[in-house]
């Protein structure tokens, strides 16, 4: 750390953000996850990961709200190779079903591909969450860098193990409280109702920027009673417009969550301009700053950021990096905040 120069450029052989940390050095440590298979939509969400840390070489490591968030060290993990086989294989066959909108109505080559994606999706799981506890077992802090948003289930079951009374702040276009998604039990539109029905830690969920849902979404998050609270995306288009403040807004988001917590941000929760390739863009949402000063008032309010994930940055054709870039600094900010809401680093 001695020779690294923050103000220059990033090596070509450094790691993410140019900084010089191994997993050993780092305290929070990035977990790559290159899986997409249900993706009904758009796709390429599983080279997010990869897309993200070449485009974090450009982001410079000054915060104006952190200072300097880089110095307790951070490290991106290799990818694995058996997940992004794993997401092909499982691509391949939840295609045929996606095709028929789920109705596979008996048919023997339907219900045996539906039953290999829910296989190979409980694999992807399993993997995540053994390679978070790993993490979480060495001291250091996860942020799980997706894929597409079914990927963090696994680093939530971990993160409960060792936090039993936590809560997740939903940045999210999307509900994703759908029962088992066109028949695929682990859908990146079943997250966070697989969360909620299977991570008794989880006991709370916030829910920020959503616009796009289902009648049966909104039934079960009203069933949950307190459990689940939402500020959609209209209403809080509709208060900004009758002069409400942001910093009102953004208090009263914090105020619904516990001391802990864990956020989950699909890229989707941002306006389009800023994710325009991302598996299922919405118009609406929030905007890059808006999204920030939340995390900066989850931070001030005393609240403790215990991990993260990010989402569904798929990168464009013909080598578009936009996705990317607003990806790299979408991390950036998340991973600052996380450490300074640790005490590893010095907020303003």
């Amino acid at each position: 750390m001695s020779t690294f120069d923050p103000n220059a450029a990033a090596t070509a052989d450094s790691g993410v953000f140019g900084l010089p940390f191994t997993e050993e050095q780092a305290a929070l440590v990035f977990l790559p996850v290159p899986w997409e298979a249900t993706t009904s939509y758009g796709g390429g969400t599983s080279d997010g990961p990869a897309a993200i840390l070449e485009a974090s070489h450009q982001v410079d490591l000054y915060d104006l709200d952190v200072l300097r968030p880089y110095e307790p060290g951070m490290h991106f993990l290799e990818e694995s190779s058996q997940i992004r086989e794993w997401s092909e294989e499982g691509k391949r066959e939840a295609q045929k079903i996606i095709e028929v909108g789920g109705q596979i109505e008996g048919n023997p080559s339907l219900v045996k591909a539906l039953a290999r994606v829910n296989a190979l999706s409980e694999k992807v799981n399993e993997a995540v969450y053994q390679e978070t506890k790993r993490l979480l077992g060495a001291g250091k802090l996860v942020g799980v860098v997706g894929g597409d948003h079914s990927v963090p289930f696994g680093a939530l079951k971990a993160i409960g193990e060792k936090h039993p009374h936590y809560g997740v702040l939903h940045f999210d276009a999307h509900s994703d409280t759908r029962d088992a998604y066109e028949g695929f039990t682990w859908s990146h539109a079943s997250i966070m109702r697989n969360v909620l029905d299977h991570i008794p830690a989880c006991e709370k969920l916030v829910q920020v920027g959503i616009r796009d849902f289902c009648e049966e979404e909104v039934d079960y998050c009203r069933d949950h009673g307190k459990r689940v609270d939402i500020f959609f995306d209209a209403h809080l288009a509709r208060r900004k417009f009758e002069g409400q403040s942001w910093s009102k807004i953004a208090d009263e988001i914090v105020g619904k969550l516990p001391r802990e917590v864990w956020v989950s941000f699909d890229i989707d929760g941002l306006d389009p301009r800023f994710c325009p390739h991302t598996g299922t863009p919405v118009p609406g949402g929030l905007d890059f700053q808006e999204a920030c000063y939340i995390l900066g008032a989850l931070v001030r309010s005393g609240r403790k950021i215990i991990g993260f994930d990010l989402n569904e940055v798929a990168p464009g054709p013909d080598g578009d990096e936009w996705d990317a870039n607003v990806g790299a600094r979408l991390l950036y900010k998340l991973s600052a905040w996380t450490l300074a809401s640790q005490g590893l680093a010095k907020q303003q």
